[in-house]
Order: C-alpha cells, then structure tokens, then sequence
C-alpha cells in the first residue's frame, strides 16, 4: 500500500495492494497483508484505487465522501483513473446553485468559455517558450479568441503545441516530430493520461464542493459525460501535467507507469500557481477557480479566477 502525504494539506492515497478500508471513530483504517494505517478521514483529500482486491466498506465510502473526498478507481487493465465518487450535497444553498447554473444563458457561457480557452492558449504558450527557448505566437493565437471560440483557436493553438513540444526533451524515445497526442496513443501518451485524470478529478472535487454539477458543462456536452464541467473548466490547467511529465521523461527511462511515476504525478495537487496578490497549492487554487464560476452564474462575477501558472 503506497501513501503519498501531502503535509499541511490534504493527504493523498494510493493503494496499490490487496486491503481493507474500512473506519472506526471518523478515522480511515487501511489494513494491508503487511501493515495497518489510522488516519482521520477529514485530513484526506484523495483516495486513488488500483488494485482489483481492495474491499471497502459502506460506512467508510459514506464518511468519505460526506467529507467531500475524492475516491477515485482505476481501470485493472491499464491501470488510468476510471471513475470516482462525490458528493451531492457539499453546500449549504445546493438547490439554489443547481437553477443558477441550469439557467446560465448562451451568450454567458460562449464568454466562460473563451475566457478559458483565452488563459489555456496563453499558459500552452508560455510553457512552450520555456521548454524550447524561443518566441512564439501563441498570445497573438489568444488575442483571436472570439466568444465561444467560434474560430476554434484551441485547435489551431493545439496543432502546433504537440507538433512541436516535445522536441525539445532530447528523448529519443519520444522521437522529433514523432509525437501524437491520442488517447490510447502510445508513451508518453499513457503519462499524461494519467495526469489529465488526476487534474480532471481534482477539478470535479472543486466544483462540487462549491455546489455545482458537474454534469453540465459550458461547453463539453457528451450526454455520456458525467463530468463535462471539469474537463471545461480543467483546461487552463493542463500545461502543469504537461511540463510534469517532460520533467519525468527527462529524469525516468521508463516508459510504464509504475508507483514512483503515479506518485510524480499526484505531486501535482501541491503545485504552487499565482493569483494576483497570493500564492496558492494547485488543489487550493481549483477551489478559488471553482467558487469564482459559481459567482459568475450568480451575476456577483464576470469573469472565472484563473491563477497565473508560472511567477
């Protein structure tokens, strides 16, 4: 059993083995064939399974995620995030959150989302000129981001970030101009997978906790996703598991996710990222960014608080 411990914040979990969670006195207890682990469940922030022999009690997903914490399983095959658990009744006015966002406007949510697509080109610009060295247009590319993003500058932003981002890690593995960013792509496909899902559950968190549904999106709108408002608001934030997983390649040869790796990438919650006058854990910050969407469809905002990703 693998415990990552974030100090001063939520502790994250991953379990690896075969174990029982259950809870005695509002405390998780983890006991695997080798040891035993007591930790209070209001200290959890993240509980990450991926062992096809792990049994958890009822009383324990109940405590768990009345404390808003994210239980997220893994697929036993490849071993990626694939579901998780939240909570529906995080906060105090739910009902009242639910109708201000079910009756958000079109012309409200075409200007969220280019706010967001505006700030996700702006951060894929400045990661690139930091791993390459050199100039680039992307905050030309984010200036013509129109409502909505009608003229799909995402794509167009995108096209060339992956062309060209991971030319500059002098793997061989991954290979110049070789590199396709695909889902089920091959390596190192499969790294930063692993940390989408870990940023995208992050994201869910945080939106629940300030009330909203994660279900309906601004622009996402699979009637197969259950968590379309995360992957919209998540965006901006993607460069951080891209510049993190160039650092691995750089430092690791391996190609498969392994412990060290999957515990790399949950190191991201603790990331530090900038607001105007503060600095924030990344976990911390998706909540700010979370509440500040919730005023937006209260009308008390107009634009979503993004950090600055970089000082």
């Amino acid at each position: 059993m693998s415990i990552l411990v974030i100090k001063m914040l939520k502790k994250s979990i991953l379990i690896e083995n075969k174990t029982s969670i259950t809870t005695k006195n509002l405390q998780l207890v983890l006991q695997s064939e080798i040891r035993q682990s007591v930790i209070p469940i209001e200290d959890i922030g993240y509980i990450l399974i991926d062992h096809a022999e792990v049994f958890i009690s009822i009383p324990a997903i109940n405590q768990l995620v009345d404390n808003n914490t994210a239980v997220i399983f893994c697929n036993t095959n490849n071993h990626l995030p694939n579901g998780m658990l939240l909570n529906l009744n995080s906060h105090h006015i739910q009902q009242e959150i639910f109708k201000n966002q079910i009756n958000a406007s079109v012309p409200l949510k075409k200007q969220l989302w280019q706010q967001t697509i505006i700030e996700k080109i702006i951060n894929q610009g400045i990661l690139l000129e930091k791993v390459s060295g050199k100039k680039n247009n992307f905050e030309f590319l984010a200036s013509k981001v129109l409502s909505g993003d009608t003229s799909n500058m995402e794509g167009v932003a995108a096209n060339f970030y992956w062309k060209t981002f991971f030319d500059f890690n002098n793997d061989q593995s991954v290979g110049e101009n070789d590199f396709r960013r695909e889902r089920f792509g091959k390596y190192p496909n499969n790294f930063l997978n692993y940390g989408y899902a870990i940023l995208r559950a992050a994201t869910a968190r945080a939106l629940s906790g300030s009330g909203l549904l994660n279900t309906l999106g601004i622009h996402h709108k699979s009637k197969y996703n259950a968590f379309a408002l995360a992957d919209d608001i998540m965006e901006p934030f993607r460069p951080l598991v891209d510049e993190k997983v160039s650092e691995i390649i750089k430092q690791y040869k391996e190609q498969e996710l392994n412990t060290q790796i999957k515990a790399e990438l949950l190191q991201l919650l603790t990331r530090t990222v900038y607001f105007k006058d503060e600095k924030s854990p990344l976990m911390v910050a998706l909540q700010k960014t979370a509440s500040s969407l919730q005023q937006c469809f209260t009308g008390e905002r107009k634009k979503i608080k993004y950090p600055k990703l970089w000082s």
